[in-house]
């Protein structure tokens, strides 16, 4: 029992339950004006922040009853699940994300496997519970997808899926030849927080450069009779955005530009170049040395994480969605606390 009180008292210490008290308060204060519910972007945000604290500060007390019943077990098994949000403390990792995936070298077998990774994440977001809207999707001329875009909502989606931007590298025998070689394709994975609050950033109209053209299916023909899909490209910044998914024209602009503010809002936010690259994450060639994880599949199976070192020969479940010890993995080392941690050991 002493040793639960301590690791009980050192996990409150960690979870600053009193600062999470003090927010609750400040958000139940805003709420109680009637201004605060003239802006529904911002009220939704904290009303979604307020459940989420209230979760959290329920949680820690079921901990603190745990360990006055001695339940050993249960504790330090609710103490571990509760402990992954205490990585994400950026200042960008409660809000949504906009994620996107693009084929890299490998011809025919990138675009598969873009494929392959938009089926993964998107099983990985129904296990969480998530919501997502695919913004952009681009067919590969045989097989799979050129590039595929989406925006992800859910708890902490940015600060999760940050931790899968980067080059993801695949290995095995091809199905797209008959000798079935030993083949090796790569594919590139974006993430950029979604700040749905843009009144801070105007537009200029001059700035934007419209194309528009006909949303296409798979194979690359064209599903609409007329030109629904858009492309913006926003000169000073160098940014372009598509969005085909909308039933009309104006609804495909109307995204489109509410993702170009969102991704120069985050710009603006950043009071470095070195700030915006941590949260889109470094442009890296999606081709040899540059990958962040490599998944075999032939001659053995094995996916393995290079920044962490952390690895499973169940190729099929990752590929099926179950990515969360990579992602924990990575939070540990790289996270906020896991740095604290890291210096604290020296």
């Amino acid at each position: 029992m002493e040793n639960l009180q301590d690791e009980l008292s050192q996990f409150l210490k960690e979870a600053n339950l009193d600062e999470k008290k003090a927010k609750m308060a400040a958000i139940e204060k805003k709420m109680a004006t009637p201004e605060f519910w003239q802006d529904r972007q911002q009220s939704a945000k904290l009303s979604k922040e307020l459940a989420f604290l209230q979760k959290e500060t329920e949680d820690l007390k079921k901990l603190q009853d745990l360990v006055s019943r001695g339940k050993k077990e249960e504790f330090r098994k609710l103490r571990e699940k509760l402990r992954i949000n205490f990585y994400l403390s950026g200042k960008y990792d409660q809000e949504e994300a906009i994620f996107a995936i693009h084929a890299g070298q490998g011809g025919i077998e990138a675009m598969d496997w873009t494929a392959m990774l938009f089926r993964m994440y998107t099983r990985f977001f129904e296990k969480k519970n998530w919501q997502w809207q695919l913004l952009e999707k681009t067919p590969g001329e045989e097989a799979g997808f050129k590039s595929v875009a989406l925006t992800v909502t859910g708890a902490f989606a940015y600060g999760l899926l940050k931790a899968e931007r980067g080059v993801h590298r695949l290995v095995r025998q091809s199905p797209f030849n008959a000798d079935r070689l030993r083949q090796t394709s790569f594919a590139l994975v974006e993430v950029w927080p979604f700040l749905r609050k843009t009144s801070a950033i105007e537009v200029n109209e001059n700035d934007l450069d419209w194309s528009f053209f006909r949303a296409a299916g798979h194979g690359g023909q064209n599903v609409n009779k007329v030109s629904t899909a858009v492309r913006v490209c926003h000169r000073p910044s160098g940014l372009t955005v598509s969005c085909q998914q909308e039933r009309s024209q104006a609804q495909n602009r109307e995204k489109a530009l509410e993702i170009l503010k969102a991704k120069l809002l985050a710009i603006k936010e950043s009071a470095q170049q070195e700030k915006l690259s941590v949260l889109k994450g470094k442009y890296q060639v999606p081709g040899w040395g540059n990958q962040i994880r490599s998944y075999v599949l032939h001659p053995y199976h094995l996916v393995k994480d290079l920044r962490t070192g952390w690895e499973t020969q169940d190729t099929e479940a990752v590929l099926d969605g179950k990515i969360e010890p990579f992602i924990k993995a990575y939070l540990k080392k790289f996270g906020k606390l896991g740095k604290v941690e890291k210096e604290g050991t020296k």
